[in-house]
């Protein structure tokens, strides 16, 4: 099928049917969309219908959809060369972006970065270069955390339907403590003291090589980490010799409002994993460290064949370039309370609505029965989703109940195409409440 005139005689329908035959089904779809095009904030399907993106590939193209630069630095690169392999031979390009990460991260301890594929591949390594600065084995994440879906990431997560179901034993030595969260009932106070009960009922802390922690909870509800939270878990890193990695997979590249979440919250990593947003739509992610930590893997023992592709290196660099000259941190910040405050006015006229709550760009509203936050309503974050699709929105869910719904619109998003999509998902809520 190569020509347009082919093209448009394929259906959304018709392509799912082709996938369902063709797919394993633990290969999910939040949509039933074939795309063909895309541009900024906006999609355009199989049948030519047009879609306003609120989901950004899950918080992947910060910088919209195909962003010139982005696009311009990938073709370039193209031309002179697709694949070395940077451990056979290196080009100066990763020498590059990693030095202005190391630049950009937030502390003054002198850091290192290197480059994986996948945020899943970050975390794992991370892990690695932990327990190899440490000399110890135990991992503690956290309840709602989502780290990846390979196996010690999945053994990171801590959220079971449907990452986990089936493909246990996991990797051993990893235990999951309290996030806090207000609205379950869950304060700063409870989270540590989780993590105390952990160092005493299931392992000691002076076996503990890391704490791996979202800024934000994405998969887990879109929960902003309270400040002092953050910087309680510092201090208790520091004080018991554990390394504090902060998973920035979904929170970085300026979702937040800053370059790296953590910035929030005035503390520095040991660790910090980035992917999504950092490649502007091409697959790369990073591990940048204090460089004392970082040096701790052996020679070799870092790295991968397609680790650091030079096409989204050159794409990451555009991608910071873009950033820094179009203001995108500020502007996911007045994003972020744009949409806030349309859906505070929707809460106030729904009662369905348990909090609003975000942190940058990062937004989430999550639905409850008759203002009651005990009583999640995944149908209702369901049937809303139905419903901005109906009306040519895309959006998303999340939260370890499925009733929260996130909105990770691209940056770059046009105020005129923000302020449609807003009014759809007005009409929708009003439309799944109603129905």
């Amino acid at each position: 099928m190569n020509s347009m005139t082919d093209l448009k005689q394929q259906t959304n329908a018709g392509l799912m049917a082709r996938r369902a035959a063709a797919l394993p089904r633990g290969v999910g779809q939040a949509h039933g969309v074939f795309a063909v095009r895309a541009e900024n904030a906006e999609i355009w399907d199989v049948e030519g219908r047009r879609w306003i993106d609120f989901c950004a590939g899950i918080a992947v193209v910060n910088t919209g959809h195909c962003h010139p630069r982005v696009m311009a630095a990938a073709h370039e690169q193209m031309e002179r060369f697709t694949h070395t392999c940077f451990q056979v031979v290196a080009y100066e390009s990763y020498v590059e972006l990693a030095e202005r990460l190391n630049a950009l991260a937030p502390g003054k301890t002198p850091k290192k970065t290197f480059f994986m594929n996948t945020g899943a591949e970050a975390i794992e390594n991370a892990v690695k270069i932990a327990r190899a600065a440490t000399g110890r084995s135990g991992i503690i994440a956290f309840n709602g955390a989502f780290h990846g879906r390979t196996m010690f990431s999945l053994a990171l997560t801590g959220k079971v339907d449907p990452y986990k179901t089936g493909f246990g034993p996991f990797p051993s030595e990893v235990f999951h403590a309290p996030y806090p969260n207000a609205l379950r009932g869950i304060s700063v106070d409870d989270a540590l003291a989780g993590l105390e009960l952990i160092f005493k009922n299931d392992i000691e802390a002076a076996r503990v090589a890391a704490i791996v922690v979202e800024p934000v909870q994405g998969e887990g509800g879109y929960i902003p980490a309270p400040l002092d939270f953050m910087r309680r878990l510092r201090a208790l890193c520091d004080e018991k010799g554990i390394v504090l990695v902060v998973d920035e997979i979904q929170t970085g590249a300026a979702r937040c409002g800053k370059l790296f979440a953590i910035e929030h919250y005035g503390i520095e990593p040991d660790i910090i994993t980035m992917a999504k947003g950092l490649g502007g739509g091409l697959t790369l992610s990073a591990v940048i460290g204090k460089a004392a930590i970082m040096d701790a893997a052996v020679p070799g023992g870092l790295g991968s064949t397609y680790a650091g592709h030079p096409i989204a290196v050159a794409g990451a660099l555009a991608v910071l370039d873009v950033i820094e000259e179009e203001g995108l941190c500020a502007r996911a910040s007045m994003l972020g309370e744009k949409t806030r405050a349309a859906l505070a006015d929707l809460k106030a006229r729904f009662d369905c609505i348990a909090e609003v709550r975000g942190l940058g760009a990062m937004t989430a509203v999550e639905f409850c029965h008759k203002g009651d936050p005990r009583r999640p309503a995944a149908e209702i974050a369901n049937a809303l989703k139905a419903e901005a699709a109906k009306r040519g929105l895309l959006v998303l869910n999340c939260g370890c109940h499925g009733n929260v719904l996130r909105l990770m619109l691209p940056l770059t998003i046009p105020d005129s195409v923000l302020d449609e999509g807003l009014a759809i998902l007005g009409e929708a809520l009003a439309a799944a409440v109603a129905g």
